[in-house]
């Protein structure tokens, strides 16, 4: 039975294939239950031991992708946010967005003063009395964790940074907070110490039901490096414009012509970024 096949997993280790979770995966890609059965026989049917979930993703990727390149788009998604690299600005800049999306006035790598020294800050986002100060870990390999350290350090900087902050007039009332955002995801340890010390924490999974995956679903701020239409190298070059999001490329088609892509391109192109602009 495929339950007892081993596989392995980006970091190194061996789990069971749970079908379910590719069929959840295929699901929030908003694939039919058609296409979806015929993508989970597929790969039952070519899974063996010792299978990496690189080729089992691969191969559902190549088959959902016949049969609809938005949904194999929006099912790439974890993969478009380590496309990202290689640099941490793009992540950034995508957070700053999805922060502005949920109401909050953003500022994207900004020079700010502590008490001690100063510090630049990822994003601060600021909102009624809310006042973050986020620190983002971008990583282009997988199997690489945030571990308890990376959320101890940022803790420490935005301790410096709170008690310079608090000394300024008007701030007297407000809530700061500092944060941690990264693209991969948190050990047990590191999501202890951030609720215990107050940070806020996201990752691609985490907080429950609140990750980076649900938030961008939610708000359709997909990233361009999810687009099937594009080569690695033109995705490359809008995000050296600064460009990170598909809504961009939507309400900028013209920035289509700066890289070079041929008007036969455009429609196909387009039509996928207005596509994973829809809000679910």
């Amino acid at each position: 039975m495929n339950s007892l096949i081993n596989i392995v997993k980006k970091s190194g280790d061996i789990a069971a294939f749970d079908v379910e979770k590719l069929i959840n995966s295929l699901r929030r890609a908003h694939a039919s239950e058609d296409i979806i059965q015929q993508i989970v026989s597929q790969v039952q049917s070519t899974i063996y031991e010792g299978m990496t979930t690189t080729r089992i993703y691969k191969i559902a990727f190549d088959l959902l992708k016949k049969h609809s390149r938005v949904s194999a788009s929006k099912y790439k998604l974890k993969n478009a946010l380590f496309e990202l690299g290689p640099t941490g600005f793009p992540f950034e800049n995508l957070v700053g967005k999805l922060l502005s999306h949920e109401g909050f006035s953003t500022q994207v790598g900004v020079i700010v003063s502590g008490h001690c020294v100063s510090h630049e800050i990822d994003v601060i986002a600021d909102k009624d009395d809310q006042h973050y100060f986020i620190e983002c870990k971008f990583h282009s390999d997988q199997g690489r964790f945030c571990n308890v350290k990376i959320p101890l350090y940022v803790n420490s900087r935005f301790l410096d940074v709170e008690k310079q902050w608090k000394k300024q007039k008007g701030n007297d009332g407000k809530i700061s907070k500092g944060g941690v955002y990264t693209n991969t995801r948190f050990t047990s340890d590191a999501t202890q110490y951030g609720k215990c010390a107050g940070l806020l924490m996201a990752s691609w999974d985490y907080p429950f039901g609140n990750g980076l995956k649900e938030r961008i679903d939610r708000s359709g701020l997909h990233p361009l490096t999810a687009l099937t239409t594009l080569t690695k190298n033109e995705k490359t070059k809008l995000l050296e414009l600064g460009l990170v999001l598909c809504r961009e490329i939507y309400e900028h088609p013209q920035v289509l012509n700066k890289i070079g892509i041929s008007k036969a391109r455009h429609k196909n192109i387009v039509e996928d970024a207005k596509e994973l602009c829809i809000q679910h």
